[in-house]
């Protein structure tokens, strides 16, 4: 069962990574970010950093492995943003 969970935790976890991506690639084509919020990466960036604490204090790898990768790209994403927004 706790496989079963792990594969579940991982697939989850590749989604949310794979979310970010397509936002990336567009920012980084156009140069231009005057589209994105930076309140709502703010948050998101916050809630990622709450769910790795979660993921490491509950010995929970794959929630704190895939909100760390998570937390990377949310940042590049807000980095951009403060770069291309005009």
């Amino acid at each position: 069962m706790q496989l079963l969970t792990n594969v579940i935790g991982v697939a989850a976890g590749l989604c949310s990574m794979a979310s970010f991506v397509p936002q990336l690639i567009k920012i980084a084509r156009e140069k231009d970010a005057t589209g994105v919020s930076l309140t709502m990466f703010a948050i998101t960036i916050t809630g990622f950093a709450l769910w790795i604490a979660f993921g490491l204090l509950s010995d929970a790898w794959p929630v704190a492995l895939s909100n760390s990768i998570c937390l990377v790209l949310a940042g590049a994403i807000f980095s951009l943003r403060l770069r291309y927004g005009g």
